[in-house]
């Protein structure tokens, strides 16, 4: 009997999130995004290896230093934090929802 078809390796960490250099996936697509921009603002003027260089150096420093020993996805965890209302009220009515399909009424 085949028991290769019975077992098969799996890795350790099903769940294990991607990182690169000690960043995520999201960190660096910040990174990389305000290299982009600041090279198309400032690239061509005589600051742009401070402006270009210097705040994308100062932001990997900064999300490096900042979420170390921090779980995954803390600063948008923390951001939906600051954004979201001090508090809920259970009987006010929901302002985001919407009817799909409009009832039509009767005269009868």
């Amino acid at each position: 009997m085949d028991d290769e078809l019975l077992t098969s390796r799996v890795p350790r960490a099903l769940e294990m999130k991607s990182k690169l250099f000690g960043y995520e996936l999201s960190d660096l697509l910040l990174i990389f995004m305000n290299l982009a921009v600041t090279n198309l603002v400032f690239g061509a003027t005589s600051f742009r290896y401070l402006m270009v260089w210097g705040t994308t150096l100062f932001l990997a420093l900064f999300l490096f230093f900042a979420k170390r020993g921090r779980p995954d996805n803390f600063l948008q965890h923390l951001i939906e934090h600051y954004v979201r209302p001090a508090y809920f009220a259970a009987g006010c009515g929901d302002t985001l929802y919407r009817r799909y399909f409009k009832r039509e009424k009767k005269n009868e």
